[in-house]
């Protein structure tokens, strides 16, 4: 069972975060609270995030300089920026909020639906994400099962775990591609939609190695990587 996403909230007003945490409660994940760029970055350390709402204008490390140092970190540079902001200098500010790595900037007021419909986008995508990790690693452990009883002249694996495997792996298939589609309908973020188009390359991938273990396939199973 996937855990509850987390979504990590930046602001140095109290009543800002309140606000965003009335926003986003609907969304059932796990909201997590940072005053502070430092108090962020420390959070960050410990906690994988689905997605993180970045105030830019706070005292000390800026929302600018706390994405910065987002991005440098292997452990966190993949994980999407929300900037939001309560001033507007024009398109020049909007563009130095992309080019420090987010995938959306977001002035103030906005429209609490608009907000939430983004976050839980890339929600879906972090939990989708973490079901195909997990299937991954399932079927890793078939792989070194399998190659562990064919040097030993046994049997080949039980089909119950494949069958199992495959439908797990069904689900996330449909799950994603009713993703997609809706992401194509609404005219969706580029960001969302690469990190779409990249998940379901990973799921074809899976697929090919899970098809290669059912008998009667004729080859060995192929090898399984984990890289992104």
């Amino acid at each position: 069972m996937v855990q509850k996403a987390k979504i990590l909230l930046v602001d140095d007003r109290p009543e800002n975060l309140l606000a965003l945490e009335a926003i986003l409660s609907a969304l059932d994940q796990t909201l997590v609270r940072a005053s502070s760029g430092e108090e962020a970055l420390k959070a960050l350390l410990t906690d994988d995030f689905a997605v993180i709402l970045l105030d830019v204008q706070m005292p000390g490390m800026d929302g600018f300089e706390t994405a910065a140092h987002i991005k440098r970190r292997e452990r966190t540079r993949d994980i999407p920026i929300i900037f939001l902001t309560a001033i507007n200098h024009g398109p020049h500010h909007t563009f130095r909020g992309y080019a420090a790595g987010a995938v959306d900037y977001i002035s103030k007021p906005f429209d609490p639906w608009v907000l939430r419909a983004k976050v839980s986008v890339f929600v879906e995508l972090y939990m989708k994400n973490c079901q195909l990790r997990e299937q991954a690693a399932l079927l890793r452990l078939q792989l070194e099962g399998g190659g562990g009883k064919a040097a030993a002249g046994g049997d080949k694996e039980p089909p119950g775990l494949l069958a199992e495997l495959s439908a797990r792996l069904a689900a996330v298939e449909e799950q994603a591609e009713a993703l997609s589609k809706q992401l194509d309908d609404e005219s969706a973020d580029a960001a969302a939609v690469a990190t779409a188009a990249h998940l379901e390359r990973k799921l074809t991938g899976l697929r090919r190695a899970l098809d290669a273990l059912e008998p009667g396939t004729g080859s060995g199973p192929p090898s399984v990587t984990s890289q992104s």
